[in-house]
């Protein structure tokens, strides 16, 4: 954990929190803290600065807050991701926020399995602890929206247009006759598909919302290895 993120729950004052369960573990398992430390916290959606443990036992720690930093910039980007496999739902989550994504839409697709939509990682107390997980680690408190669409031609024809006005549309395709933009400063929205990507009508459908197809070399990846290697070629994401 790079950053303690609090959410408003938790606060007892506006500098003073309460931090038990898998925080609690951490500070003593992996930090192995102790009453006096300092720590990097932040609040979600507000500022980040620092903690001094007043109180810590088996139960609960006591933190004095000092917050008087803004988070990082978030990643101007709408990412459109086909639902991939439960398994790698989570990292991915965890990685596109830690990057700095801020608006995340899952969608279907002709290649997507339809129990993938069933698996509990999407139910919301899962999707707000990989959130959580992907703050800490990038050390940023702004909270992403995550939107589900199960429908994928109306969502296509309906909504994409619409939530990606103002951007550069760019959809990921392999054998696409230009290759990935890179250092990008403007606002991009991507649309990448299922492994195996999309189908051809799937493309065409995107491609009429003004989407650009474009390619990010000749090899076929996985979706959790494509995903942040898309994120790097076009941002330049300063690392810490």
């Amino acid at each position: 954990m790079n950053l303690l993120l609090l959410h408003p729950e938790q606060l007892e004052t506006r500098e003073r929190a309460r931090v038990t369960g898998r925080q609690l573990q951490h500070l003593h398992q992996v930090h192995r803290a102790g009453t006096g430390d300092t720590l990097r916290v932040g609040l979600r959606d507000s500022a980040m600065g620092r903690a001094r443990i007043e109180h810590l036992d088996a139960h609960e720690a006591i933190l004095a807050l000092e917050l008087d930093e803004a988070p990082p910039a978030p990643l101007p980007l709408t990412l459109v991701l086909a639902l991939p496999r439960p398994k790698m739902l989570r990292r991915i989550i965890q990685s596109v926020v830690s990057m700095g994504v801020k608006h995340l839409v899952l969608v279907n697709s002709y290649r997507v399995e339809k129990s993938y939509w069933q698996t509990p990682w999407l139910q919301p107390e899962s999707l707000t602890e990989q959130i959580t997980l992907g703050l800490e680690q990038g050390r940023d408190t702004g909270w992403p929206t995550i939107l589900q669409r199960n429908r994928f031609k109306p969502f296509v024809e309906d909504e994409l247009a619409a939530i990606t006005t103002g951007s550069r549309r760019l959809i990921a395709h392999p054998g696409s006759a230009g290759a990935c933009p890179q250092g990008l400063d403007e606002p991009v929205s991507l649309c990448i598909g299922p492994e195996g990507g999309f189908i051809p009508y799937e493309v065409e459908l995107i491609r009429d919302q003004g989407f650009e197809p474009v390619h990010l070399g000749p090899r076929i990846l996985r979706t959790e290895t494509f995903v942040p290697a898309a994120l790097g070629r076009l941002f330049d994401i300063p690392s810490g």
